[in-house]
C-alpha cells in the first residue's frame, strides 16, 4: 500500500520520520494513515494526511512542536493531523485510553481527546497504511461495532440537530464549506450504518443519491463538486442553503 500512495502522501510521512528521528532516535516505532487515505478517498490539495504515530515512549511535547513547527517552516502540505500513542493504546477501548498529544492544523495540544475516539481505531482497522512498523492487521486494534453505530445515532442528535439550528438562521450556511461539511457529514453517518463499516465522503454521496428523493439530488451533486472540482450547480446562494438545510433535516429524521 505505502507504494501505491500519492507521492505528496510519501513525501510528507519521509519529511516527518526525517525530522522526528532527528530529533529524538527511536521515539517513532510505528506511523499509520488513516482517514480519506485509508477509506480510498484522498484528494490531493483538499484531503488533509490523517497519522497515527506509535511511539516507545511518552513523546516530550516540546519536541513533538519541534517536529511539527520544522514541518510547517518547510512548507509542508497539507495538514498532517493525527495523535500519538502507544501499541497498546490500540488494543484498548480509545475511551479509555487517556488523552495524550495530538496535532490539528498544526498545533500540538499535550493534552487532547482529538482523534482518540472509535471511528478512528475502526478506520485504521479497516484500511490503515503502515508507513512504519508492523502492518495494520497485526496490531489487534480494538473495534466495536455495536458501540460504534450507537454512538453514531446519538451523534445525529447530539451534533448534527443543534447544528441544523445554527444553519437555518439568517445568512450562516452560505459558504461552499457548510455546505460540503453539511451535506456529505450528515449522509456519511447514515451510509456507515446502512453499510456497516465506516464509509468515505464520495461513497456517502452516492449512498444519498440512492437514499433520497430526487429533489435533494442537485444539492449532494453540489457537495460533491465542493469536494472533488467541477461547475458549479447553483447560480443562487440562498436556494442553495435552503436546499443545504431541507437535506439536513430529512437525513437527520431518518
Amino acid at each position: 500500500m505505502v507504494g501505491e500512495l500519492n507521492d505528496g502522501v510519501k513525501r510528507m510521512c519521509t519529511a516527518f520520520l526525517t525530522v522526528a528521528d532527528r530529533h529524538d532516535p527511536g521515539l517513532v516505532e510505528g506511523l499509520y494513515l488513516q482517514g480519506s487515505i485509508a477509506l480510498g478517498d484522498y484528494r490531493p490539495r483538499v484531503s488533509d494526511i490523517d497519522f497515527v504515530a506509535v511511539t516507545s515512549r511518552a513523546p516530550d511535547p516540546r519536541i513533538v512542536r519541534t517536529v511539527h513547527a520544522e514541518l510547517r517552516r518547510a512548507g509542508a502540505k497539507p495538514y498532517f493531523d493525527g495523535l500519538y500513542v502507544r501499541w497498546d493504546d490500540l488494543r484498548r477501548d480509545p475511551g479509555r485510553v487517556p488523552s495524550g498529544i495530538a496535532v490539528h492544523e498544526w498545533r500540538v495540544d499535550p493534552v487532547s481527546r482529538f482523534e482518540r475516539h472509535l471511528v478512528t481505531w475502526h478506520v485504521l482497522q479497516q484500511g490503515g497504511v503502515a508507513v512504519r512498523g508492523p502492518s495494520v492487521p497485526t496490531l489487534g486494534i480494538y473495534t466495536d461495532w455495536q458501540e460504534l453505530a450507537d454512538t453514531t445515532r446519538r451523534n445525529l442528535g447530539d451534533y448534527w440537530e443543534p447544528w441544523l439550528r445554527r444553519k437555518a438562521r439568517g445568512a450562516v450556511g452560505l459558504s461552499p464549506w457548510a455546505v460540503s461539511w453539511g451535506v456529505l457529514g450528515v449522509a456519511r453517518l447514515r451510509h456507515t450504518l446502512a453499510a456497516g463499516r465506516v464509509t468515505s465522503k464520495s461513497e456517502a454521496a452516492e449512498f444519498a443519491l440512492g437514499a433520497y428523493d430526487k429533489r435533494w439530488h442537485r444539492i449532494v451533486r453540489e457537495a460533491l463538486r465542493i469536494r472533488v472540482g467541477g461547475a458549479q450547480l447553483y447560480l443562487n446562494p440562498w436556494r442553495r442553503r435552503a436546499d443545504l438545510v431541507g437535506f439536513v433535516a430529512e437525513a437527520v429524521r431518518g
